[in-house]
């Protein structure tokens, strides 16, 4: 892991004039945006949106609209303040309090790691929904498919295109599932604002599914990894933080309602499996097979996504070769899918574990890059930040106080 010097940023690049983005940096920016939509949208994404969806009904559109906007409200402060001060989270840790970072990294390698292990294992219960294959077999060969897309040569060009191109399938497919199962749109836009229950749980678990762990990070570290940094590209990084959040909720919404249309027509769903069991419902046969197609592009853009940044969290953009973030990220991939191939399945006291882990994260590294943008505003280049954004920005990191408490709870649980 690199330990990081209290030596400027990196030059970044200067926007062209009239403020419009480039030809490069719009493909940038929107590989950035998809990296951290399609990280979020993984196989415990597509649970928490049908399990809920099952137990609230039209209710839970409000449980997503309140999510969505507090997301909004944390990934604007965390893009702008990696992007605007060139630095990656855990160096601006270790320049807030020496070994802080370290410890960040420590917590999000840890969760990474587990949860690439349910992200491969999603993986494999897609290619057995598509085409019948073996779980393990389907598992090691999408891992395989990752690996390669690291070791292709514009590895970086090619994680931006295909998290790009599996993002709009996967919305694009479950919007047919969606139209297929006709859902009561009109009581799920009334539930947004007078919604018929509140469920708290709901909320909080959306938040830490869609921004929980790595995935906060996931987008801010590949654009600065791409060079889009500095002040001068305020506006580019405000885009791409909204619209990968905008991004996921358009899929959270459209599975919602997909799943929404089969409940309200009183489908009884498989308990072993709600979401492929709400497909097949929506579209027979077809539906099967599509949710196969949304599972494993779920699955394999997370694993992408999840070893991506938490690599990054270990490097330096600086001090570390290509080829050897490239030979990491590998053995990341590596590694835990000989944990699932071994296992089966990422065992369920070590997801519990590791989702207190990004419980307990998400409010230290949203504290840091708020503390930077309040108090440490010489690590900004002399970017003024705007007040509006700090006080949305504390005001939610309160939210994510709640959500480390309750992730802690089940740890305790288990050893009760």
């Amino acid at each position: 892991m690199s330990h990081p010097a209290d030596r400027p940023a990196p030059a970044a690049t200067a926007p062209p004039p009239g403020g419009r983005m480039s030809a490069s940096t719009r493909s940038t920016v929107l590989g950035a945006m998809f990296l951290m939509a399609t990280s979020a949208i993984g196989p415990g994404f597509i649970t928490q949106t049908t399990t809920f969806t099952v137990q609230l009904g039209a209710a839970f559109a409000f449980a997503i609209a309140v999510s969505i906007l507090i997301d909004i409200a944390l990934q604007l402060n965390v893009w702008r303040v990696v992007g605007v001060s060139g630095r990656r989270a855990q160096e601006l840790g270790n320049l807030v309090l020496p070994g802080l970072g370290w410890v960040m990294a420590a917590f999000l390698v840890v969760g990474g790691l587990v949860f690439n292990v349910g992200n491969v294992s999603g993986a494999g219960l897609g290619t057995d929904a598509m085409f019948g294959l073996d779980p393990k077999i389907g598992g090691a060969l999408s891992a395989l498919v990752a690996i390669a897309v690291f070791l292709s040569k514009r590895a970086g060009v090619a994680v931006d295109r295909i998290v790009v191109v599996l993002g709009l399938a996967m919305i694009l497919l479950t919007t047919y599932i969606a139209i297929t199962s006709g859902p009561p749109v009109g009581t799920a836009l009334r539930n947004v604002v007078l919604p018929d229950r509140v469920d708290v749980l709901a909320i909080t678990t959306l938040v830490g599914g869609t921004i929980g762990g790595y995935i906060v990070y996931a987008g801010a570290h590949r654009l600065l990894d791409s060079g889009v940094t500095g002040p001068g590209h305020v506006r580019d990084i405000t885009r791409g933080s909204v619209t990968g959040i905008v991004v996921t909720g358009i899929m959270r919404v459209v599975l919602f309602l997909a799943i929404l249309g089969v409940v309200t027509g009183g489908a009884s769903l498989d308990p072993e499996n709600q979401a492929a069991s709400a497909f097949g419902q929506a579209a027979g046969e077809v539906g099967l097979r599509v949710f196969g197609i949304v599972l494993w592009a779920a699955s394999i853009t997370s694993v992408i996504g999840a070893s991506y940044t938490s690599v990054s969290f270990v490097t330096s953009r600086t001090r570390t070769s290509d080829r050897t973030r490239t030979l990491l990220v590998v053995g990341f991939i590596a590694v835990t899918t000989l944990a699932y191939l071994l296992a089966g399945a990422a065992p369920t006291t070590l997801l519990v574990f590791a989702g207190a882990f990004n419980g307990l994260l998400l409010p230290i590294g949203i504290a840091v890059l708020l503390w930077v943008a309040t108090r440490r505003t010489d690590l900004l280049g002399g970017y003024r930040y705007p007040r509006w954004l700090l006080v949305v920005g504390w005001v939610a990191w309160l939210g994510t106080i709640y959500l480390a408490v309750n992730s802690v709870r089940p740890v305790l649980d288990l050893f009760g």
